[in-house]
């Protein structure tokens, strides 16, 4: 049986918004992921691009379960000998919201050019506010 490949010009992607306030981060971000890719689309393919575009609103009321917000740890590296930087979970929370849940879902999309594509359509606030009314986004329940 053949893989089926969706024309680029046929492909429709919806605007979804989710609330996350009181949400727990990794069950939204795997939902988030998921839009992103396509898979909940009877046309999925997994080496092309015919996910949905993501709002994220209230990012800065998002939850993590247990003593994740002292004992998770954030690295990233700077490149220089001995330019390792961390951060907890909390302190990434208070500086930029929006990262959190970016950073959850990025991990969870392939890592390649396909899965940069597909991180583009997702689009984070840290408040309720957002400026896509136009797109006509629908409600996503998580």
């Amino acid at each position: 049986m053949k893989t089926y490949y969706t024309p680029v010009d046929e492909i429709e992607r919806k605007w979804y918004v989710a609330d996350v306030d009181g949400k727990v981060l990794g069950r939204i971000a795997s939902e988030i992921a998921r839009r992103l890719r396509g898979k909940h689309k009877p046309t999925f393919c997994n080496f092309q691009d015919n996910g949905d575009f993501v709002i994220v609103v209230n990012a800065e009321k998002v939850h993590l379960t247990g003593n994740k917000w002292d004992d998770k740890v954030y690295h990233h590296h700077s490149g220089y000998p001995g330019g390792i930087k961390s951060e907890t979970a909390r302190e990434v929370l208070t500086k930029k919201p929006e990262e959190l849940i970016r950073m959850a879902v990025r991990g969870m999309l392939p890592k390649n050019k396909l899965g940069r594509a597909q991180l583009r359509k997702l689009k984070v606030y840290a408040g309720k506010d957002h400026p896509h009314q136009a797109q006509q986004p629908e409600l996503l329940e998580i």
